[in-house]
C-alpha cells in the first residue's frame, strides 16, 4: 500500500525512529564486519546516546512495549506511524529470533567462515531493511518489506 491519505512531515519522522529499534538490536550482528573494517565504526557514533541508553537493565523490553502499547494500539495515532511501529517491532522480533538460532548453528558449524558469513548476512539484511524502511518513511510511503508488511496490515487496522 502506497497511499492512504497524506502524511505531513512530523508523521515522516515519527514513522522513521521506531527503526531504531531493530537497527541497535543489528548491531550484534555486525561485530565480524566491525573487527575485519574498523572504519564502519565511524557509522556508530551518532547512535552512541542510543546505546547508552538501550544497555540499561530492561530498556530494550520497556522500549518494545512502549511502541506496542503507546504507538500501535493507540487509535489516535495516524495509521502511517502505527504501520511502521508494527513493523519495525516486527523486524525486531526477527532479528531476536536469529539471535536465538544462530549461535546455536555456529556451535555446530566447525567452520568459522560459515559462521562470521551468516553473522554478517543478518546484519547486512537488517540494515539494507532499516535504510529501506527510513528513506520510505521519509518519502511518505509505506515501506512494503513482504513477509512482514503483510503480517503489520492484520495487526493495524
Amino acid at each position: 500500500m502506497t497511499w492512504r491519505g497524506s502524511t505531513t512531515v512530523p508523521d515522516r519522522i515519527f514513522a522513521s525512529l521506531p527503526y531504531l529499534l531493530p537497527l541497535v538490536d543489528g548491531l550484534a550482528f555486525g561485530r565480524f564486519l566491525f573487527t575485519q573494517f574498523p572504519v564502519l565504526q565511524l557509522l556508530l557514533i551518532p547512535l552512541a546516546p542510543l546505546m547508552q541508553i538501550y544497555s540499561l537493565p530492561f530498556a530494550s523490553l520497556i522500549i518494545f512495549f512502549a511502541l506496542y502499547l503507546g504507538v500501535v494500539r493507540n487509535e489516535n495515532i495516524s495509521h502511517f506511524i502505527r504501520f511502521n511501529a508494527m513493523q519495525a517491532i516486527l523486524l525486531d522480533i526477527v532479528l531476536m529470533l536469529c539471535g536465538l538460532v544462530l549461535p546455536i548453528f555456529s556451535k555446530g558449524v566447525q567452520v568459522a567462515f560459515i559462521a562470521e558469513t551468516l553473522y554478517n548476512m543478518v546484519f547486512l539484511g537488517a540494515f539494507a531493511a532499516f535504510v529501506y524502511a527510513v528513506v520510505q518513511s521519509l518519502l511518505g510511503r509505506y515501506a512494503e518489506i513482504p513477509p512482514l508488511s503483510d503480517a503489520v496490515y492484520m495487526q493495524v487496522r
